[in-house]
């Protein structure tokens, strides 16, 4: 059997052994993913989103031990940064959830983002696809430490939570517009540091002020102390409130039609960047046109409509 077969029987080495193949960027993994791809669809995808420090790790393993307790398999993707030196990266979230390491109810994966920007790496969705067909119930993403527009994860998940801590920052933080439009639940974490009541309050005033339209989810400000196991079940139990409200809404199929969109426009990109790419490389005209553009004889934009012309087979003039 291929490395499909084998994971939709349930074999935890083949998932483990393509997840990885994936990650490498290996061609043959392609076949496994669409033999997969029918099977994917029922998981319930949480992403885990906030600054450095925030304590995501902590909460991402308060919130697996919750779910398991309901009896729900439990996927991880924890994503760390890479070294844009040394391309190197610890990989080393996944610590925080060594109590999880032999349960078989759980399944962790770290990944590295490998110079990919939005807080995920370029293969996550790919790996999280091959948990939702090895039938993990939930599928938790925690995103690497992200700024103030690394939003990709809400493109993934049903349900977006945003943690954020005391003291990281002025009262103007609390209104950035990418904060506050990406989160279903917001979790103030260590909420036992002064400030914590003031953090929350000052984001439940911003999200009462913004515009919503009648029957629009209005997301909670909760509090947390993962490090202590307070607060958790409450914001399980909102995950939960939020998901059924994507479905009794409707606004579930607008959801997985826009995430449809995303996943097939930017494969699409990629793979015509490659093939574009690997081509002018192998036969020269990379390096050539660059130089000619370095020397200012040509300028990018008229290179850039020329390749293109000669790929799409279409005058340079149209494009």
């Amino acid at each position: 059997m291929g490395l499909a077969e084998r994971i939709l029987a349930g074999d935890l080495r083949a998932a483990a052994r393509l997840m990885r193949d994936v990650d490498d960027g290996f061609a043959s993994a392609l076949e496994e993913l669409k033999v997969l791809y029918p099977h994917t669809g029922r998981a319930y995808i949480i992403g885990i989103t906030g600054p450095p420090g925030a304590g995501k790790s902590t909460l991402t393993d308060q919130i697996t031990a919750a779910f398991r307790l309901q009896g729900k398999r439990v996927g991880i993707v924890a994503i760390d940064p890479t070294s844009p030196f040394t391309g190197g990266a610890i990989l080393g979230d996944r610590i925080r959830m060594n109590r999880h390491a032999d349960d078989p109810g759980v399944f962790i994966r770290s990944l590295a983002t490998r110079g990919a920007l939005g807080g995920i790496s370029r293969s996550t969705g790919e790996v999280v696809n091959i948990m939702d067909a090895m039938g993990m119930d939930v599928v938790i993403i925690e995103t690497v430490g992200v700024g103030q527009d690394e939003i990709d994860i809400v493109r993934m998940a049903h349900t977006t939570a945003v943690v954020m801590v005391p003291g990281l920052g002025d009262d103007i933080q609390a209104i950035k517009a990418g904060i506050l439009e990406i989160a279903d639940v917001f979790v103030v974490n260590k909420a036992d540091r002064d400030g914590a009541d003031r953090t929350a309050r000052d984001l439940a005033v911003m999200l009462e002020m913004g515009k919503r339209q009648e029957g629009d989810w209005l997301p909670k400000v909760l509090k947390t102390e993962a490090s202590r196991n307070k607060g958790i079940d409450e914001l399980v139990a909102e995950f939960e409130n939020h998901r059924q409200h994507l479905f009794s809404s409707g606004r579930i199929d607008h959801f997985l039609r826009e995430k449809c969109a995303v996943v097939f426009s930017e494969m699409l990109k990629d793979r015509l960047f490659s093939a574009v790419l690997d081509r002018i490389t192998a036969d020269g005209r990379f390096n050539s046109t660059v130089e000619s553009i370095c020397q200012r004889d040509h300028n990018p934009y008229s290179a850039v409509e020329t390749m293109l012309a000669e790929f799409l087979n279409r005058p340079a003039t149209s494009l």
